[in-house]
């Protein structure tokens, strides 16, 4: 998938919309949305709010609205205007009609740099399944108007080739490229069942885009990740093994970053990617604690781990950035958290020993023997582990468990020296 290089940068007019008591909520969205303008190469000229408690359905803005911003379109050359809400087929169509210039929403946006960021084959893959299933619902009654778009952003991926291609080759489209991250979905399974036969320990970093993660999965690892200041710098997981303390060695991957409303055709096409979150032991949850709407944040990736159905695995709150704030912060509020900056030596090491600790809490699988006649202890592991299967011998009961260390700590003696 090419990403298409331009000489000068399209220059765009952002556009909100919403209830006044969310005033502060829409400007805050408003502005990220200008950020992730400015990542895809655009130049914002222009900002447009309007303030009301219902969407127009014709028009997202109402009529007279749309009209201001396409005369502010003309007046300044823009080059394209950014909703920052989805826009329905008819709202585009309407729009369209109206504006001098190409027509995009935020979710447009947000797929147009995952086409640019997308490296791997199984990255580019979900990110053309997510155009096409957003641009599938969007076809009817956009012959002339889709004339308009001829490159640029929101284009990007498979973009222009929506001009020539009608309902059913998108749906084969759609098949093919499911099928596809099917077969890379089962090479994902066959390796998660090697790591977990081979009892490796997985770590996922998880967080809002920008909050720091590439940058301390290479203070974590050694690993040299992209890590930029700009929002989904890194678009493809990135796996690297860490050494803790103690020398244990666990399996530590970047995932990509999530950001508030993240368009659900994206949050689908990426579920098997985003599975990795859920085959994790731990969790660390980076979060930009210098950023004034930090509290928001961590609520969006928190929202997006429900999704996932993520919310049972044990977590690690990182507050990156601590040496950018003034005061404590972030409080705890029952959270598991700790307070660092990815650029000191020591709060690097500070980490490890956490996420050790944390791990050491972690169920491991021990196999057991137990003499038949000492049913007391027996009784015993029944009571305190997790019994996973028991095979009778000639002299022995033969049992798989899983217990944690402090489970160990309690087993009776004669149990306990046969975990080495």
């Amino acid at each position: 998938m090419e990403t298409v290089q331009n000489s000068e940068k399209e220059k765009a007019i952002l556009v909100g919309c919403g209830p006044k008591r969310n005033e502060w909520e829409l400007l805050s969205t408003l502005e990220e949305l200008g950020s992730l303008a400015e990542t895809s190469a655009a130049e914002v000229i222009g900002k447009a709010v309007q303030f009301r408690d219902r969407l127009d359905p014709a028009w997202l803005i109402g009529k007279g609205k749309a009209e201001e911003v396409a005369q502010m379109a003309e007046e300044r050359e823009a080059d394209l205007v950014i909703f920052d809400h989805e826009l329905s087929p008819a709202q585009i169509r309407n729009l369209e009609r109206l504006l001098p210039c190409k027509v995009i929403d935020r979710t447009q946006l947000i797929l147009d740099i995952f086409a640019q960021r997308a490296q791997t084959k199984e990255g580019r893959i979900q990110v053309e399944l997510a155009q096409l299933e957003y641009m599938l619902p969007r076809l009817a009654g956009r012959g002339k108007e889709l004339s308009r778009l001829g490159g640029g952003i929101g284009t990007r991926g498979p973009g222009e080739k929506k001009l020539e291609t009608d309902r059913r080759h998108i749906h084969r489209q759609i098949r093919d490229l499911k099928k596809q991250l099917e077969e890379v979905k089962k090479h994902r399974r066959l390796h998660s069942e090697r790591r977990k036969k081979n009892e490796v320990v997985q770590v996922a970093l998880v967080g809002y885009t920008n909050a720091g993660k590439s940058t301390l999965l290479n203070r974590l690892t050694g690993a040299e990740v992209l890590a930029e200041n700009k929002l989904f710098a890194t678009l493809d997981p990135t796996s690297r093994m860490l050494e803790l303390p103690s020398g244990q060695q666990v399996i530590l991957t970047d995932t990509v970053g999530f950001i508030r409303n993240l368009p659900h055709h994206l949050v689908a096409a990426f579920r098997s990617t985003l599975e990795q979150v859920r085959e994790a032991d731990l969790l660390l949850h980076v979060v930009d604690a210098a950023h004034p709407e930090a509290a928001e944040q961590i609520a969006a990736v928190e929202k997006v781990l429900e999704e996932l159905q993520a919310t049972d695995i044990p977590t690690l709150m990182v507050l990156n950035k601590a040496d950018l704030l003034d005061g404590q912060g972030i409080e705890p509020d029952g959270r598991e958290i700790v307070r660092i900056s990815a650029l000191r030596e020591e709060d690097v090491d500070k980490l490890k020993r956490k996420i050790e600790n944390l791990l050491r809490s972690k169920p491991m699988t021990v196999h057991l023997e137990i003499p038949i006649e000492r049913g007391d202890l027996l009784s015993a592991l029944h009571r305190m582990a997790e019994v996973v299967s028991a095979k009778a011998n000639d002299a022995f009961m033969e049992i798989e468990c899983r217990l944690t260390d402090k489970q160990l700590e309690k087993l009776p003696s004669e149990l306990k020296q046969q975990v080495t």
